[in-house]
């Protein structure tokens, strides 16, 4: 009988643990709405999704617009697209950092107390920064028309295109969640981040032209993953047609989460 009695207090928390998979979705939707009332507790979280796009298209707009196009309405159709991707992709990199962040703090810690699924503090992290990502897609969208823009695909094609990029966003967060569990610091989190942002989406179609690139730089260009998803924006918002680029990048975003999910999942539930 005092076996048992000491065994128990150590299988206990397993046992708490131990919850349905329909437990598990709840679970993860509560700290989804955990992370939405974050925001709303913290507006200035939002920043980086609410100036960024803002500042970004006109910045970029009037700079190259008249070098590149001749004049900035006929670059809208080209940066528009460009701004989205690189604004809502970036924006990814938040949930590596709050959530390396909250692991620092010993928020994690106290979950483990809590009879919920071990997953769904990770889970729902990722769930409530889709919302980041709507709200930077949808203001980018608004200001290229307030400047002029007018997508030829018509207002369907541009739904796709938004859910297309808020898709690959998320698929990419789960790059940026790996490294939140397994680097020391929030810092180096987002320093490691944007080592890998930064030539991805400068050293792509995004901007300019790829033909105006040195030759050895366009092979680098043409099978940047960015590249392939700024095209398939273009593709819907501005022409309305559906083409390779939009599979390439739904293909891209399916692997990025088949590899870096099970990594990332097995180093959290080490860790929680």
């Amino acid at each position: 009988m005092s076996s048992q009695q000491a065994i128990l207090p150590e299988v206990e928390p397993l046992l708490k643990n131990r919850v349905s998979l329909g437990q598990s979705v709840q679970n993860s939707l509560t700290m989804a709405y955990r992370g939405l009332l974050k925001l709303r507790r913290t507006p200035e979280q939002l920043i980086d999704v609410t100036l960024q796009p803002l500042i970004f298209t006109l910045m970029f707009t009037y700079i190259f617009g008249g070098a590149i196009s001749g004049n900035v309405h006929s670059y809208l159709p080209v940066i528009i697209p460009g701004i989205l991707v690189q604004t809502v992709i970036t924006t990814s990199v938040v949930t590596g950092v709050q959530l390396r962040e909250d692991m620092d703090k010993g928020v994690f810690d106290r979950f483990k107390s809590l009879p919920i699924a071990r997953i769904a503090p990770l889970a729902g992290a990722l769930l409530a920064d889709t919302i980041r990502y709507a709200i930077a897609t949808t203001l980018t969208f608004t200001m290229g028309y307030i400047l002029g823009y007018r997508p030829s695909g018509g207002l369907g094609h541009v739904a796709v295109a938004a859910v297309l990029v808020i898709v690959c966003a998320w698929a990419m967060s789960w790059i940026f969640a790996f490294f939140g569990v397994i680097a020391r610091t929030a810092s180096s989190v987002q320093g490691i981040s944007l080592l890998i942002l930064f030539p991805l989406t400068f050293l792509s179609n995004a901007f300019v032209p790829v033909k105006t690139m040195p030759h050895w730089l366009q092979w680098f260009v043409h099978i940047n993953p960015l590249s392939h998803l700024v095209s398939a924006v273009r593709e819907l918002a501005d022409s309305g047609t559906i083409g390779s680029n939009l599979g390439i990048s739904l293909i891209g975003a399916a692997v990025v989460v088949l590899i870096f999910a099970p990594l990332t999942v097995r180093n959290y539930m080490r860790r929680a």
